[in-house]
């Protein structure tokens, strides 16, 4: 997941994680990204931006951070006509540059700092940043010499940036009378608290089931032996993502397993019922001021797909594609619960995972559990590192003094050949008061000759200990698919403009680099460089590794049927006037429309569900990319998935020219063509 927070009038803003965006460079562009060899080392010595300081120095590199960021826009304003387009539109983007980390930062810290002193002024400073970049995007003196710069000359990735930068401006509002930009900079406030709010409910809610430890039946043994029993002889299991999966995936007892799931779908209730609806409130209240239906239409029109009606009928398009796997996967696992209990009419949700598990090691003779030994973190972690070092050509150093938050996390100094191209920071297990699921944030902008990027990686995966930190198959899918959206940033970070870096590409394809990485998870010449069973190193078997992809064929179906149901949530709650919007009715109607599983009374899935902030109406994001990723792996597929030639092909595209084209365009420079349906839908059907 690329962590955005989607801010007032620029849906591109980020705070959290940085915005969206990607490309592939014109020869003239290219040569200006390449990076100065005297670029600075990241981050530099202030421990506070290391998030490492006191709370006071915290606060006071983010007063600091600020100022500087203003005094940046008050001089790129102040510049007389005419005015040379480099030396102004520098000014404009090492300013905002600025914003975004200090926002970054500030938000890395509000979901994962272990000071809750420091996670609170992390929040203060974040509605601080908001405040501010609401003021900018409402300053029509700075939209005015924006506006004002020549363009003619200059490369593609410059004109491409002001063009995107003016649009932002004039969707936020910053043409309205001083009035309306009053309102809207005072909504943003609002909008920014509330968003903060709902996160906070989600993050610090952490439950709890306690069972005899005869439930427990089915599980792994280090899983077990991980969970002894306390002093009243029962187990506490948490609703943390390494507690929560392999639990809803072995347990034997379905009571067991449906206390466990009703408390995970409790998370945030009752708090966010009334902190959702207000968001969503103020978000409609936002878009209808500037003259959108809804918010669905304001947050959708700078996407690839343009609309919310577009965003409506792709959701109905997949819906449509993938009913015949549904029906079959759901058939499928109806059939395996009748084994157990012959007068059984429904699969309840809290059955798919385990039913799943057993249709797959009784029909396709797959045992998740029996290759979870080959999966032990600290390889799985060296894998990745390893893979996508052969492949892009970089190397991964080790910065074992390198100044962190918290001793959990891993920093690496990411090098090709000898030049320093950034810094990644792994911070991979649980923790009370940490976020909860997986996602990039990145810390630092990158700018060819000046900053270097850096991205820090958040997961919940099982922590080396006592007992080995072995993990599901599924985790190691998470960890490739996260590390993409790290490598993006990173490979990225190099652009002539900051602006344009990274992940600053359309929202809506954000996902797909990320994605694609996840085949190689799947593949035995990458997964056999690092699954090795942790007590006798043998590599995974491949014929394991062939029943496990089509064991995978069972529930593609389901999962693609329940993103549907995500998407169709997020679109419904923010394409309609929300006045009289029943959420959790609303809830009912779609996962009974969209999935085969009934709902659940006294559930509230919704309002843990982070992407109803972060996403807003646009989860549709993740098919969309999806459809886009799968036909970008295609010359992989040809080629060979360890061949560095299609890979050093699609950095050069995709990934290092950041937000400096359309993403369509992006694609086609490394496709030769545009993207299609055609792979995806092979995907979907299995052929």
């Amino acid at each position: 997941m690329r962590r955005l927070t989607l801010a007032l009038v620029a849906a591109s803003a980020l705070a959290g994680c940085a915005s969206s965006t990607a490309n592939a460079p014109a020869p003239q562009a290219a040569a200006q990204a390449s990076p100065s060899p005297a670029a600075p080392a990241p981050l530099g010595v202030d421990a506070a931006r290391h998030l490492t300081g006191t709370v006071a120095q915290f606060q006071e590199s983010c007063r600091q951070d600020i100022q500087k960021a203003q005094e940046g826009f008050a001089r790129f304003k102040a510049l007389p006509a005419p005015r040379d387009t480099a030396v102004a539109l520098g000014l404009y983007d090492d300013a905002s540059a600025l914003l975004a980390d200090t926002a970054g930062r500030s938000a890395i810290a509000t979901n994962s700092h272990p000071d809750e002193a420091l996670r609170r002024a992390a929040e203060d400073c974040e509605q601080q940043v908001a405040k501010v970049q609401a003021e900018i995007d409402l300053d029509r003196g700075v939209y005015d010499v924006l506006a004002s710069l020549d363009l003619n000359g200059q490369d593609e990735a410059t004109r491409h940036y002001v063009t995107n930068e003016l649009k932002a401006f004039r969707r936020g509002g910053v043409d309205r009378d001083e009035a309306t930009r009053a309102k809207l900079k005072a909504l943003n406030d609002e909008l920014i608290k509330l968003g903060q709010e709902f996160g906070r409910n989600i993050r610090e809610d952490v439950r709890s089931v306690e069972f005899d430890p005869k439930e427990l039946a089915g599980l792994p043994e280090d899983y077990v032996r991980a969970h002894p029993a306390g002093t009243n002889g029962k187990v506490r299991i948490t609703t943390d993502t390494p507690d929560y999966l392999p639990f809803q995936t072995y347990a034997k007892s379905a009571k067991a397993r449906e206390a466990l799931w009703r408390a995970f779908r409790k998370r945030g209730h009752p708090k966010n019922l009334d902190t959702l609806s207000r968001l969503i409130a103020k978000r409609h209240e936002i878009a209808t001021l500037l003259g959108y239906p809804s918010w669905a239409s304001f947050i959708t029109e700078d996407k690839m797909i343009r609309s919310d009606k577009a965003a409506a009928e792709f959701i109905e398009k997949i819906t449509t594609a993938s009913a015949a796997r549904a029906k079959s996967d759901y058939d499928a696992l109806l059939a395996r619960k009748r084994k157990d209990e012959p007068k059984a009419t429904v699969v309840n949700p809290w059955d798919q995972a385990y039913l799943e598990d057993r249709v797959r090691a009784e029909q396709y003779s797959f045992d998740s559990q029996a290759v979870r030994p080959y999966f032990e973190y600290t390889r799985v972690r060296q894998g990745v590192l390893d893979i996508t070092s052969r492949m892009f050509g970089i190397t991964y150093k080790p910065l074992p003094d390198a100044q962190v938050w918290h001793p959990d996390i891993e920093a690496y100094d990411v090098y090709e050949g000898s030049k320093l191209l950034g810094r990644i920071y792994l911070d991979m297990h649980p923790r009370a008061d940490k976020y909860k699921h997986a996602a990039q944030w990145d810390l630092a902008s990158g700018k060819a000759g000046k900053t270097l990027p850096e991205g820090v990686l958040m997961c919940n995966f099982p922590k080396p200990g006592a007992e080995p930190a072995l993990m599901q198959h599924s985790d190691v899918e998470t960890f490739f698919h996260e590390f993409g959206h790290l490598l993006h940033h990173i490979l990225g970070g190099h652009t002539r403009w900051a602006g344009v870096s990274g992940t600053r590409t359309e929202h809506d394809f954000v996902e797909a680099p990320s994605q694609m990485l996840e085949e190689w998870a799947w593949a035995p010449e990458s997964l056999q460089t690092f699954a090795r069973h942790h007590q006798s190193n043998a590599p995974l078997p491949t014929e394991t590794i062939a029943r496990m992809k089509r064991a995978d064929e069972l529930g593609k179906g389901l999962w693609v049927r329940q993103q549907m149901f995500y998407a169709a949530t997020s679109l419904r709650f923010y394409n309609r006037d929300p006045k009289g919007l029943d959420t959790t009715a609303t809830i009912q109607e779609l996962q009974e429309r969209y999935t085969p599983f009934k709902y659940a009374p006294d559930t509230y899935f919704h309002l843990s569900f982070g992407h109803l902030d972060g996403y807003s109406a646009v989860y549709y994001t993740y098919m969309w990319s999806l459809v886009i990723a799968k036909d970008l792996f295609t010359p992989f597929q040809t080629e060979g998935l360890m061949n560095p030639a299609p890979a050093l092909r699609y950095r050069r595209a995709v990934l290092e020219p950041g937000g400096a084209k359309d993403a369509a365009v992006l694609v086609k420079d490394f496709l030769g063509r545009d993207y299609g349906f055609e792979a995806y839908e092979r995907w979907l059907n299995g052929t």
